[in-house]
């Protein structure tokens, strides 16, 4: 299953390829940043051609997966219906075709005729991605996987709203971007069908720094099945996690800027001055995780899913830590404990919708949740938050 790992980074790139395309030419570009308004309103494609731009992608990666492994294209799924409606009223399909040709045609039914973007999208997505894997260790891998027995969850573009933004923030060593291109992620998250355990993540981020010819991505990779635990980062060092009423450092957390202002005051104490941080993209802040660069992500709301999770869950387990839902562990009468390093209760898992919702809530994380890489802080961090909210 080495070889499903290098297909997954190869698509990876090819979506942030994609994403950087719709964002460089002027054609596609307008098209993205555009509202029409008056009589032209009710042009759907122009106003969901950032959602167009996200069913590409992912109908790219269930399509270039697909025909590698076909026994995995029932159980690939994303963000995004891949049904839209054009001007003239008609429902189109949008997948992926044969040629460039093809898709080219099947796009342009979606832009009401736009032959011009239709034909710079089509390029884009048939166009092979050049990604040198100089990540040491993928080659050696051997995974004890069945393709049969896995499913894949897409975010196609993760912070979407980022994107669309396309603020470029000044990133500064050792220290999170809270808003702009760089928290726009794609996501690509592998688990196993009996369980929901994730087992094998993809993360690429597009627009990680900017040289004199454009934009330029990074990706990383983790693995986590059974005794193999894989990842393209180092684990970062662990801290202590003294309190500032103690004199130590204090944990680092990091939430959304909207997150409950009861859960923003019982972590304060933990944290030592600019020590809670705020961040877009769920994917990014558990991103700032794996990476170090935050200890902790808290969300106490259901408003993450699936897909922006599994992905990056995957790289998490692989260092030694985990994702859990916030609302079980609070609700926990007994004490856990870490197995392994993971959470011996309340690890999300991938397989099961809730039956009682609807829509994308089949597939949401109902409780929150809390990335973390430190079991000890991880306690910590629910322990404060027990009886706060």
């Amino acid at each position: 299953m080495a070889d499903l790992l290098k297909l997954l980074l190869r698509v990876a790139e090819k979506a942030a390829n994609v994403a950087r395309v719709c964002r460089k030419e002027a054609p596609l570009f307008q098209l993205l940043v555009q509202e029409k308004t008056g009589v032209d309103k009710n042009k759907k494609f122009v106003q969901d051609f950032k959602t167009l731009a996200d069913v590409v992608i992912q109908e790219m990666i269930r399509h270039d997966v697909g025909a590698q492994f076909p026994e995995m294209i029932d159980h690939i799924q994303g963000e995004e219906s891949n049904k839209f409606e054009n001007g003239l009223g008609e429902s189109v399909i949008v997948t992926v075709c044969g040629t460039e040709k093809e898709t080219a045609a099947l796009l342009a039914t979606v832009l009401d005729g736009d032959q011009t973007a239709a034909t710079l999208l089509a390029r884009a997505i048939h166009q092979d991605a050049k990604l040198t894997l100089t990540d040491t260790g993928t080659d050696d891998l051997h995974i004890p996987l069945s393709p049969s027995d896995l499913g894949i969850w897409i975010d196609p573009i993760d912070a979407t709203s980022q994107y669309i933004e396309g603020r470029e923030e000044a990133a500064e060593e050792g220290r999170l971007c809270p808003s702009g291109l760089q928290c726009a992620l794609v996501l690509i998250g592998v688990y196993l069908r009996a369980t929901g355990e994730p087992v094998m993540g993809v993360i690429n981020q597009p627009f990680n720094h900017k040289d004199p010819t454009g934009w330029k991505g990074k990706h990383f990779w983790g693995v986590s099945c059974g005794s193999v635990k894989a990842c393209s980062v180092l684990r970062p060092k662990d801290r202590p996690a003294e309190t500032t009423a103690a004199g130590g450092p204090g944990l680092s957390v990091v939430m959304s800027s909207s997150e409950k202002q009861a859960v923003k005051e019982a972590l304060a104490p933990l944290c030592g001055p600019d020590r809670l941080m705020y961040a877009s993209g769920a994917g990014y802040k558990i991103l700032c995780v794996i990476l170090g660069l935050a200890d902790v992500y808290v969300l106490s709301e259901g408003s993450t899913f699936k897909w922006d999770s599994c992905g990056p869950h995957a790289l998490l387990r692989a260092l030694g830590g985990g994702m859990v839902d916030l609302k079980e562990c609070l609700h926990s009468s007994g004490s856990s404990h870490c197995q392994g390093g993971h959470q011996d209760q309340g690890e999300l898992t991938y397989h099961q919708p809730h039956i009682e919702s609807t829509g994308a809530d089949h597939w949401a994380n109902q409780g929150g949740l809390v990335a973390y890489l430190n079991c000890q802080i991880l306690h910590r961090v629910i322990g404060e938050l027990k009886g706060k909210f």
